[in-house]
Order: C-alpha cells, then sequence, then structure tokens
C-alpha cells in the first residue's frame, strides 16, 4: 500500500485510514484502487472480523481530487463496503464531501462529526453523484431529503446528518474514531461471524425484495447457519456462562448466494 491509505489490523479489526491530510484527503485513482483492494482483503481474510474507515484529521475526504479530470475518480469502488462481509463502519471525523459522503453512505453504520460539512454538491460542478448515492440516499434520509440534498448541492452539518437518518450517532469530531472501534471491537469480540455476515447481506439485498422473499430468507438461512461450525456454540456458551469460542469460516462456510426473484429461490447449497 501506498501513503495514500493506511491500513492496520487488530484483534479482528481493520482500520483503514485515507491518509493525504494535506488534500483533506481527497480521492486520487489511486487512492479508490489501493482502497478497493484493502476492502477485497477484509472480505475474504476471516482473521478479519469488523472494519472501520477514517481519515487523517482534520477531514475524512473532501470529495475527489481536482487536479484529475472528471470521471476519473469515482465513488464506485471494487468492492464496495457494502457488499464486504464483515460490518464496516465509517468514523466521519471531518468534512465529507461528494465522493467522501459517497463513501461514507456506502458504510453499514456511520458515526459522524457534528462540526464538519456534509453534501453532495457534484449538480454544482456540472455532473452526477455517483457510488450509489441515487439508489442509496432515498432509501436512508427519504425521497424529500434526498431530493433536496441532491438537486440543490448544498452542505449541512452532523446535526442535520443525525436528523435526516444519515448518522448513527453525532459526536465531536474526537469522539468519532474511538466510538467507531468500540463497535467495532464489540462485534468482532461478541458477535458470530457467519451469522453476522449473512444478516448484513440480506439487510443489503432485502432493500429490494418482498415481505415474503425476506422471511423466506430468514428461514433457509437460519437453517443453514444451525449446521455451521458455530451453530450450536452461542447457546452452549449461554447454557455453559461463559463467553463463546467462534471458530467458524465465512470464506470456508458461506452459502451459494443468488438474489431472489419473483419466481421461488432455489436451496442452498
Amino acid at each position: 500500500m501506498s501513503s495514500e491509505l493506511h491500513v492496520d489490523v487488530s484483534n479482528g479489526v481493520a482500520v483503514l485510514t485515507l491518509n493525504r491530510p494535506a488534500q483533506q484527503n481527497a480521492m486520487t485513482p489511486v487512492m479508490a484502487d489501493e482502497l478497493g483492494a484493502a476492502l477485497h482483503r477484509c472480505d475474504v481474510e476471516d482473521a478479519i472480523r469488523a472494519v472501520v474507515l477514517t481519515g487523517t484529521p482534520p477531514a475524512f475526504c473532501a470529495g475527489a481530487d481536482l487536479s484529475h479530470r472528471v470521471g476519473e475518480v469515482s465513488a464506485t469502488l471494487d468492492p464496495p463496503p457494502w457488499r464486504v462481509r464483515k460490518p464496516v463502519i465509517a468514523a466521519v471525523n471531518g468534512h465529507a464531501v461528494g465522493v467522501g459522503l459517497a463513501l461514507a453512505l456506502q458504510c453499514d453504520l456511520r458515526y459522524m462529526a457534528g462540526d464538519a460539512v456534509y453534501g453532495l454538491n457534484q449538480v454544482r460542478r456540472a455532473v452526477l453523484a455517483d457510488g450509489y448515492v441515487h439508489w442509496m440516499l432515498p432509501r436512508l434520509a427519504g425521497m424529500a431529503n434526498a431530493a433536496d440534498i441532491m438537486l440543490t448541492g448544498r452542505t449541512f452539518d452532523g446535526e442535520e446528518a443525525k436528523a435526516m437518518g444519515l448518522a448513527n450517532a453525532c459526536l465531536h469530531a474526537a469522539e468519532v474514531l474511538p466510538t467507531a472501534m468500540a463497535v467495532a471491537q464489540d462485534i468482532a469480540g461478541g458477535s458470530a461471524p457467519l451469522p453476522v455476515a449473512l444478516s448484513k447481506r440480506l439487510l443489503w439485498e432485502g432493500l429490494g425484495m418482498t415481505q415474503e422473499a425476506v422471511g423466506r430468507m430468514e428461514t433457509e438461512l437460519n437453517g443453514y447457519v444451525a449446521k455451521s461450525i458455530d451453530g450450536g456454540e452461542g447457546m452452549a456458551a449461554f447454557r455453559d456462562r461463559r463467553p463463546p469460542r467462534w471458530t467458524g469460516s465465512i470464506s470456508g462456510e458461506w452459502p451459494a448466494w443468488e438474489v431472489p426473484s419473483e419466481a421461488e429461490r432455489p436451496g442452498l447449497d
């Protein structure tokens, strides 16, 4: 990895830090490629149980590096955070505008600084926001708020982000990363890896499914998890009054997964 992205893995938590502080961590093609590679690593390595994405202060990511041509820098990563099979937590410790906010919105949880500036201002530069925001923002904030944000290109602060449902918590900037780390460590140390991964996938895929399809998937996946390596460990630990010892493998036990259609979905392998 270059100095544009720092990766640190410890005790089951991977911390990915955008690292161009002099440019407020503005996104470049190199940073985007390296972030995609790091997210892929987080997806496939079983030792990584949760991910925290943050920026070197004073910003999270102030948008695309404007020294690059329009279209060279995108928030459409490979893989995007929402496809990683581990919880991805955005510690938005400073300004997140354009590409930066789109990146945060792709994460599962967002802890945001109250006094930072947020916005999707691409229309003010004669381009469209990308990074799935036209799909994601209405689902997080509602159509009226999404239209307000995207059609005006205006900015807002962390308190308004929390009020619209974009932030799980609005905090002082210095509290953002410690809070995100505490949540990540709690997940890494306490939650069963495979059910967390499957629940995350079903949450995201369920946004495009009917209630009936979601219900079928919940039943099917619970049956699958019951037969997994960790299937009986949670209840055994509860019965024995001890912490659970998770030994399952997300990569090794991941089921064949297809997005259900209107027709009946085939069974899991």
